[in-house]
C-alpha cells in the first residue's frame, strides 16, 4: 500500500469500499461488454457502395490500433501514479512476451470472420486449460482436484457448445471444428504462453502491471507495424477507411474501451485480488454472450445453451475452488 499521497477523490474510495468494488465491477463490465459490441460491430458489419458489398479484412491493422491506445493510456497511468517507481525488467521478456500476446489478439479477432461472437467468447473463456497443461509441463505446478474438474466441465461445455448434428443438406456453416475454431486454440495456447512470461517477470523482477502494459504494447506496435507495412495492409485498411469513413469512430471507441478495461481489470486485482477479478470478468463474459445474441441474432440452440451454462459454471466453480492454498506476500 502506497503512503497517503492520494487525491481526495482515491482517499474517498480507498475508505469505501463497496464504493470501490462496484466502481470496478462497473468498470470492468461496462467497457467490455461495451468492447465486444464494436468488436463484431466492426469484424462482422456490412459495408457496402452502391452494388458492392464489403467484409472487413484487417484484423492485424485493428490490433495495432488497439495496442497504440493501450501504450498510450499505459504511459499515462504510469505518469500519474508510478513516476518513482523503475522498471528493471529485460526488454527481450517483454519481447518474446508482446509475440504471443498480439499472436493471441490477432488470431482471436481473425476467428471472427469464420464464427459468431459468442463462440469466441466461449473459446477465449477457456483459458484454464492451456494455462493448466503450460503450468504443469513447464513450471511443473501441481494443481488440487477441484481444478481438473473444473476444467473437465468446461472442456465438456465447449463440446456441448461445438456440436453441430448432422443435417440433411451440406451446408458451408455445418462444420464441427474448422478454421475458426483452429484460431481459436492458437490464441488460446498463445494466451497460456503470455500467462507463462508475465509469471515469470512478476516472479523475478516484481514487474509492475502498468509497465507490463505499456512496454509489452510497445513492443507489439513494433512488430504489428513492420508487419502491415510489408503486407501492405496498412494501405488497404486506409483506402477501407476512405471508403467508409464512418468506422473510424467505432475503432477509437474500441481502443478506448480495451484500455480502460484492462486498467480496470488492474485496480480489481489489486484492491480485491484475483479471485475477485475472476468473478467479475466470468459474470461480464456471460452478458456479453447474451448482449450478442439479443443484438445480433446469433441464436444458440438448446444445447449450445447448456453448453454455456456447463462452461461458465466450470469458470465460476475454478474461481471459488480451483485455487490451492497459497501464501499470500505483498
Amino acid at each position: 500500500m502506497a503512503p497517503g499521497q492520494s487525491s481526495a477523490p482515491e482517499g474517498w474510495l480507498l475508505h469505501n469500499e463497496r464504493v470501490r468494488l462496484l466502481v470496478c465491477f462497473l468498470g470492468v463490465f461496462v467497457c467490455y461488454f461495451y468492447y465486444g459490441i464494436l468488436q463484431e460491430s466492426i469484424t462482422r458489419g456490412e459495408y457496402r457502395t452502391g452494388d458492392v458489398q464489403e467484409k472487413f479484412k484487417y484484423a492485424t491493422t485493428l490490433v495495432f490500433i488497439q495496442c497504440i491506445i493501450n501504450a498510450f493510456f499505459a504511459r499515462l497511468l504510469i505518469q500519474i501514479f508510478e513516476k518513482a517507481k523503475p522498471d528493471r525488467t529485460s526488454s527481450w521478456l517483454y519481447a518474446v512476451c508482446s509475440l504471443s500476446y498480439l499472436g493471441a489478439m490477432v488470431s482471436s479477432n481473425s476467428a471472427l470472420q469464420y464464427v459468431n461472437y459468442p463462440t469466441q467468447v466461449l473459446g477465449k473463456s477457456c483459458k484454464p486449460i492451456p494455462v493448466m497443461i503450460l503450468g504443469v509441463t513447464i513450471l511443473r505446478k501441481k494443481y488440487p482436484l477441484a481444478k481438473y474438474l473444473c476444467v473437465l466441465l468446461i472442456v465438456s461445455g465447449v463440446a456441448l457448445f461445438m456440436y453441430r448434428p448432422k443435417k440433411g443438406t451440406a451446408d458451408a456453416d455445418d462444420h464441427i471444428f474448422g478454421f475458426g475454431e483452429m484460431l481459436l486454440v492458437l490464441s488460446l495456447t498463445l494466451d497460456g504462453l503470455t500467462g507463462v512470461a508475465q509469471d515469470h517477470m512478476r516472479a523475478h523482477f516484481q514487474t509492475g502491471s502498468n509497465h507490463m502494459m505499456l512496454n509489452v504494447n510497445l513492443w507489439s506496435i513494433l512488430v504489428l507495424g513492420a508487419g502491415i507495412l510489408w503486407s501492405g495492409e496498412l494501405w488497404e485498411f486506409l483506402s477501407f477507411t476512405d471508403r467508409y469513413p464512418s468506422i473510424l469512430y467505432n475503432i477509437l471507441l474500441f481502443g478506448l474501451t480495451s484500455a480502460i478495461g484492462q486498467s480496470f481489470i488492474f485496480m480489481t486485482v489489486v484492491y480485491f485480488g484475483p479471485l475477485t477479478c475472476s468473478i467479475i470478468t466470468t459474470t461480464r463474459k456471460f452478458f456479453t454472450i447474451l448482449g450478442s445474441v439479443l443484438i445480433f441474432g446469433n441464436t444458440l440452440t438448446m444445447m449450445q445453451w447448456t453448453g454455456t451454462f456447463l462452461v461458465f459454471l466450470g469458470l465460476g466453480l475454478d474461481a471459488k475452488f480451483g485455487k490451492g492454498p497459497k501464501k499470500t506476500s505483498h
